[in-house]
């Protein structure tokens, strides 16, 4: 068991399968000139599935969340969900996606087992998406959610980051399109992840200021306590439901109390939080053939020291100096 000294209880594991993306999105990383790992210190694929392996057979974990980088970028992807999925007790699998690769690879990965996806989709107006993403695919995100959809990668829920001068004026319409379409829009709190350390506290968009828009159009009821249990996201039915829509407010109500996760960077690192500044390394003993009871006590001992916060209610935080595409979302 994953426990820490707060008497959370970790369950859910995110992978990051590699720090490369095809996207260059202002909020994450700088257009060019960010380093990336050497292939060496990539974990593999068999290391991979080991780890996850352990964590699900040793240390309770029944749920994985493939990250990136971009997730679809990593070529053994398929086979990697496969060997997963084979896994007893069987682990609830799930992909955090830019989505441009998904029209090609949906159907392959439900057949290899993954349950669903998450997909990052900021706008509507591609001309907005260019300037955001610096890349021209937003037609390429749009035919991937469908892809998910039809291949019953559902519920496919698209996450939502505003930018003030961007797109902070499309949350209403952004939600009338969910709902047209059937997937679940989850706004996120724009979080200090930018290799450039361009993020500033004053000017974002808050969960307030979303729920203010989204209110011009919709009726909000808040789902509950209840109903979010460890989730991230707060939920409100639109309309009375069914639909829904989640605001994860990171910065502003930050929900380190009820946390259940841990992480696995793409070089083989455990990480207790998104924004922890410490690291255990996992690959080294991977790779001096350390048995698996050994890889899981340094895993344990690692959670046992996750802080209580992330510090991303303090005024005076400072971003992590590790490019968090990385690190995984």
């Amino acid at each position: 068991m994953l426990i820490d000294t707060y008497g959370r209880v970790a369950t859910d594991l995110r992978v990051s399968l590699t720090d490369r993306c095809n996207l260059r999105c202002t909020y994450c990383m700088p257009e060019e000139g960010l380093q990336w790992l050497a292939k060496p210190d990539l974990l593999t694929d068999d290391e991979i599935v080991r780890l996850i392996g352990i964590a699900v057979t040793r240390l309770g974990i029944t749920e994985v969340r493939f990250t990136g980088g971009e997730p679809l970028l990593r070529p053994g992807l398929v086979s990697i969900v496969e060997r997963c999925a084979a896994l007893a007790p069987r682990p609830r699998m799930s992909l955090t996606t830019n989505g441009i690769g998904l029209r090609r690879t949906a159907a392959a990965l439900k057949a290899a087992g993954l349950d669903r996806v998450n997909v990052s989709l900021d706008t509507l107006r591609p001309d907005v998406f260019k300037t955001l993403t610096r890349r021209d695919r937003h037609h390429d995100v749009l035919a991937g959610l469908e892809a998910a959809r039809e291949a019953g990668l559902t519920p496919v829920k698209v996450n939502t980051v505003l930018m003030p001068g961007l797109n902070d004026d499309e949350a209403p319409e952004l939600l009338a399109w969910a709902v047209e379409h059937g997937y679940e829009l989850r706004f996120i709190e724009q979080m200090p992840l930018d290799a450039q350390h361009g993020w500033k506290r004053d000017g974002m968009i808050t969960a307030g200021d979303i729920l203010r828009s989204l209110r011009t159009r919709f009726t909000l009821t808040e789902e509950g306590t209840g109903e979010r249990g460890s989730a991230p996201a707060e939920r409100w039915l639109v309309d009375g439901g069914p639909h829904r829509v989640g605001v994860i407010a990171s910065v502003t109500r930050p929900f380190c109390r009820a946390c259940d996760r841990t992480r696995l960077t793409a070089d083989g690192q455990v990480r207790t939080c998104l924004f922890a500044r410490e690291e255990t390394d996992l690959r080294g003993a991977l790779r001096s053939d350390a048995p698996d009871e050994e890889i899981a006590r340094i895993w344990t001992l690692a959670m046992w020291g996750k802080k209580a916060g992330s510090g991303l209610d303090d005024p005076s935080f400072l971003q992590p100096d590790r490019p968090m595409s990385a690190i995984g979302g």
